[in-house]
């Protein structure tokens, strides 16, 4: 071992016995208020501000597609089922479309599931299509904006480009009809083609109540430095190895793979949510996309995430305070994670987990059944009500018009 490999494991020891001490000390303190306007809007109640009409569809559009494969129910991508089930019974609901603010039409694009249960949204452009020319022919409220004050749920990868590998998601760009609507999808990244400007930002689906039952003492030492456990290299889908998650994974791999500091496989252990309530830091790598429900499961289990993902775009970001609770590391300076952590202040240490102690804060990121204050689903209601009102420009003049049915690959044109 080189001197330099040496002096930095005793820089981490140190830190470790330190910032264990404090871990502990964190778990038997009162959790911190999140400061400033965050914490005003991770506590703002949506009632009252804004009125959703939803529309009613043919079951083809979503109830026999969840019929034909429950697993969409425990999917990363559920997040389209459970709002619209949490619409149908929220007090923002209204059955007066002349009234409404905002219009959402619910369409599962997500749960049509091989075998071994990724989603393949091949379908999803014409089933969207589809549902856009239905709301459009039988009520005149699209047809007023183009659907500018309409919302849609697109939890895929990739947004509403609707492909999951990302060349191909590029290529396609947004489906066309959706561009002046306002999307819900999952946190993307900066400047990417598939993240539409103006969209609600929203964590992955992670079963509350399947993690609930794995919660242990929070007074249980965090003896572990670093955790992880996931892909490192996708040989099946990029066999030279070095495209799959920007190569970051593997840099991951080839570093600190020996390193005792590191408790990091390819495993997936029966105890991983107890493992990761047990680790200071957890990692939180980009695979294909820029995110995983490994961010949603660090926030609720209080893992410190060291989120590696070059100009992601994170849930929520106006209400949770994401540069106070997580770790930020570039992509090319996965070589260095070890030394980035070790020089982490034990205090800064401790001010992270006090923070992830906060219960507003796990709330914001589950999608609980039924619906609690507070949690995902009224921060999404939040993000609508902060667009209100609509600018005037949005409703169209007689004979206006912004969008090209036929715009799109001819594949999407087809029937559905």
């Amino acid at each position: 071992m080189t001197m330099l490999k040496i002096a930095l494991s005793a820089h981490i020891l140190g830190f470790f016995q330190a910032s264990l001490l404090l871990s502990c000390y964190a778990s038997s303190t009162s959790q911190e208020r999140i400061s400033g306007s965050a914490g005003d809007v991770l506590e703002d109640d949506p009632v009252g501000r804004l009125k959703v009409f939803v529309y009613r569809l043919p079951a083809r559009y979503n109830k026999r597609v969840l019929e034909k494969d429950q697993r969409c129910l425990t999917h990363m991508f559920a997040t389209e089922i459970f709002v619209h089930q949490f619409l149908l019974k929220s007090p923002v609901r209204t059955l007066n479309p002349d009234e409404a603010d905002w219009f959402y039409t619910p369409v599962y694009t997500t749960c049509d599931l091989t075998p071994n249960g990724l989603p393949l949204p091949f379908k999803s452009p014409r089933m969207m299509r589809s549902a856009i020319q239905y709301i459009s022919t039988r009520w005149p409220y699209w047809n007023m904006t183009e659907g500018a004050n309409h919302f849609f749920v697109v939890p895929h990868d990739f947004g509403a480009c609707f492909h999951y590998q990302e060349e191909n998601a590029i290529a396609r760009g947004i489906l066309p009809l959706l561009r002046r609507t306002t999307l819900v999808q999952t946190f993307g990244q900066r400047y990417h083609v598939c993240l539409k400007e103006g969209s609600i930002i929203v964590p992955p689906y992670a079963p509350p109540q399947k993690m609930e039952t794995h919660l242990i003492p929070p007074d249980t030492p965090r003896s572990i430095f670093v955790y992880f456990r996931g892909l490192f290299y996708d040989k099946g889908n990029d066999p030279e190895g070095g495209y799959y998650a920007r190569g970051a994974r593997a840099a991951v791999w080839e570093n600190f793979k020996d390193n005792p500091y590191f408790d990091i496989s390819t495993d997936h252990p029966a105890t991983y949510y107890e493992d990761m309530q047990r680790a200071i830091f957890c990692l939180c790598p980009l695979g294909w996309a820029p995110w995983s429900p490994r961010l949603v499961e660090g926030v609720i289990f209080g893992c410190i995430p060291v989120i590696i993902a070059d100009d992601i775009v994170l849930p929520f970001a106006d209400a949770i305070p994401w540069e106070e609770i997580g770790v930020f590391v570039e992509e090319k300076d996965v070589p260095n994670l070890d030394a980035i952590l070790a020089s982490i202040p034990p205090e800064t240490i401790l001010r992270k987990q006090r923070l992830l102690a906060n219960p507003a804060m796990k709330q914001a990121m589950l999608f609980p059944q039924p619906a609690q204050s507070g949690d995902a689903f009224h921060q999404i209601l939040n993000g609508l009500a902060r667009k209100l009102p609509h600018d005037k420009s949005v409703f169209l003049q007689p004979g206006q018009t912004f969008l090209n049915w036929t715009e799109g690959p001819p594949g999407d044109l087809k029937p559905w």
